[in-house]
């Protein structure tokens, strides 16, 4: 059996949500078992060296306060980029890659970071690229969250395309990193769409890929 850890939910993204879609995905993984743990868990988790990490969760605390308080330490940054460097796998999974400072270690291992998403939820369409069907081959429309990220293609496997009346932008990346591997995974924010049937298989394959299954 596959040992994995993850962290879920947040201010905005409730963690009932995502552990509703994280169940589903892994009913498709028989060989991985899944802890959900909290941030204070998680360097005790690393130590133990589980086979991948899934991160859904922002870096802020308290969005909507004055004094805005972050979780991630750059102490703890580093020790989530040697977990990984030394042949972990991590899965940064829509709100995992919001709001951690550009500038930490822990992003620059993502190759990639949230910029922002449109007020309005809109139908945003997310389609695999050809050639690049490692995660499967899919074509879905989700009402979401439209994520626009900043990705440094050249140094990472773009694998998903998301579309929108608002314009195009990246759903999903991936590279090796050092002895470890690294998934970036932009949708969902809605209920509707972490629970449904193609993004399922996506995430599923995610996981599978990360985790060395």
């Amino acid at each position: 059996m596959k040992r994995i850890v993850a962290l879920l939910g947040d201010y905005y993204h409730p963690k009932d949500w995502s552990k509703a879609s994280l169940n589903k995905a892994l009913t498709l993984l028989e060989t991985i078992e899944c802890k959900v743990i909290h941030t204070d868990e998680i360097l005790e988790e690393l130590s133990k060296k589980p086979d991948a990490v899934i991160l859904f969760k922002e870096d802020r605390l308290n969005p909507t306060d004055e004094n805005v308080e972050t979780w991630m330490t750059e102490e703890l940054a580093e020790a989530i980029v040697q977990y990984v460097n030394q042949g972990g796998g991590w899965l940064a999974w829509h709100s995992g890659l919001a709001s951690y400072s550009i500038d930490s270690s822990y992003t620059k291992m993502l190759r990639g970071h949230f910029e922002y998403h449109p007020v309005e939820h809109a139908q945003v369409k997310y389609t695999s690229l050809e050639g690049k069907e490692l995660f499967g081959s899919v074509t879905f429309e989700i009402l979401d969250e439209h994520y626009f990220v900043k990705v440094d293609e050249e140094h990472t496997n773009v694998f998903l395309k998301s579309k929108s009346v608002d314009g195009h932008s990246i759903g999903g990346w991936s590279h090796d990193f050092g002895e470890g591997r690294v998934c970036c995974l932009t949708p969902a924010h809605n209920e509707e769409g972490l629970v449904h049937e193609d993004f399922i298989q996506v995430l599923a394959n995610t996981i599978k890929w990360v985790s060395g299954t």
